[in-house]
């Protein structure tokens, strides 16, 4: 990572930091250790208000720098603050809402005489508005996920189940390069690279904070695929996550196992109108809750309000903020107030569950411009008939 991209990170949080008279913060949870210092170790970044940030690690043992320090424990760092002429911070902040109570403690006893204050608030504010590489890094992201949802008709087979489906199209991914992790924010939250539903399973509710759930192949991770064969009039909804770079992109696409009823059409072709319409309001000062509503009033109008993002268990956003986690700022979301904001990356995901054929509706990443939003994630959008694919392939 270029150094003058981590200063401009770095000076984002230390901006925050300010308004706030907290003097310094010591991260070290790895988005944002790669937010702030480019990759995963296993350390903490010192960040002082006013001084260069100072590394402290423990593996890889192959770290050099001016301003890198190995250290067995945490407990050595204060003692490498005093032989840098630092001072004690008055306050610091820690990534509260990420660290184990025990870690939080340990850290925070580092400094009995400093207030020490929740941090990761701030971090997730500083990360919400993307610098100019961080979304170039998204964009190139989204070219590698286009490049891979473009050949997923070529690996249908019919007889198929949802899984089986699944695993074909999580191999195109990583072969144009994913590197599989799909990164959360909050401990409740567990997925595989993202979801393949079809029929009924697209409905089915799940105890994750996502658009559709699906039942899963097990109790253990109750999400996603779940077996179900591909069927003749059923339509299968494609949500990998794309994460290429460490930067993640989302993206929704529908395929159908032959014809779809009508009804599923005309819901998809609702769906493209939601996109249509929040991509031509949506732009800076814009609150998020109207988005939503907005969303919500041409579904309703439209008939699909009972299956407007889901259907037993209803998700109640349409979009979310993504970026090295797949669920940061901005959330389109009721009661959300924020506004958006030039440099913000959120996915939009109008879909709708048809009982009986399953999932359609539209996924895009996109990033907020001066004047509007621009799509990162460009593919086809209009419902691929997979049989009809294979049998012109035959």
């Amino acid at each position: 990572m270029l150094q003058p991209e981590l200063k401009l990170r770095r000076d984002k949080i230390r901006s925050l930091m300010a308004q706030q008279g907290i003097e310094a913060a010591l991260i070290t949870c790895n988005a944002n250790l790669i937010y702030t210092y480019g990759c995963v170790v296993s350390g903490y970044l010192y960040l002082p208000l006013h001084s260069p940030a100072l590394l402290f690690f423990k593996r890889p043992n192959n770290i050099t720098g001016e301003h890198s320090f190995f250290i067995r424990k945490p407990e050595q760092i204060t003692e490498l603050l005093k032989e840098q002429g630092l001072p004690v911070p008055t306050k610091l902040m820690l990534e509260g809402d990420e660290l184990p109570y025990t870690e939080y403690v340990r850290l925070a006893g580092l400094f009995p005489d400093t207030e020490v204050v929740n941090g990761t608030p701030l971090i997730r504010q500083a990360r919400s508005i993307k610098t100019s590489i961080e979304i170039e890094m998204i964009r190139r992201s989204g070219v590698a996920h286009g490049k891979a949802y473009e050949q997923i008709p070529s690996v249908y087979r019919p007889g198929m189940t949802d899984i089986e489906f699944s695993i074909e199209i999580e191999r195109l991914m990583r072969l144009q390069g994913n590197l599989g992790i799909f990164r959360v924010f909050g401990r409740s939250m567990e997925i595989f690279m993202g979801s393949v539903l079809t029929s009924d399973n697209a409905g089915y509710p799940s105890p994750y904070d996502f658009a559709l759930g699906g039942q899963g192949l097990d109790p253990a991770l109750p999400g996603g695929a779940n077996k179900t064969p591909l069927k003749e009039g059923q339509s299968v909804m494609v949500d990998l996550g794309g994460n290429f770079n460490g930067y993640m992109g989302d993206m929704s696409r529908v395929f159908s196992i032959g014809k779809l009823s009508e009804e599923a059409y005309a819901a998809h072709q609702v769906c493209l109108e939601i996109q249509e319409k929040i991509s031509s309001i949506a732009r800076p000062g814009i609150v998020c809750e109207n988005l939503y509503n907005t969303a919500v009033e041409i579904a309703t109008k439209a008939g699909f309000a009972d299956k407007f993002m889901g259907t037993n268990q209803q998700a109640k956003f349409i979009g979310h903020g993504i970026g090295l986690e797949i669920n940061e700022a901005p959330v389109l979301a009721p009661r959300m107030k924020q506004e958006l904001e030039m440099g913000m990356v959120f996915a939009l995901e109008p879909k709708i569950v048809v009982q009986g054929v399953g999932p359609v509706g539209i996924e895009n990443t996109w990033v907020v411009t001066n004047e509007g939003i621009e799509k990162l994630t460009n593919c086809n959008e209009e419902i691929i008939d997979l049989e009809a694919f294979y049998k012109q392939e035959e």
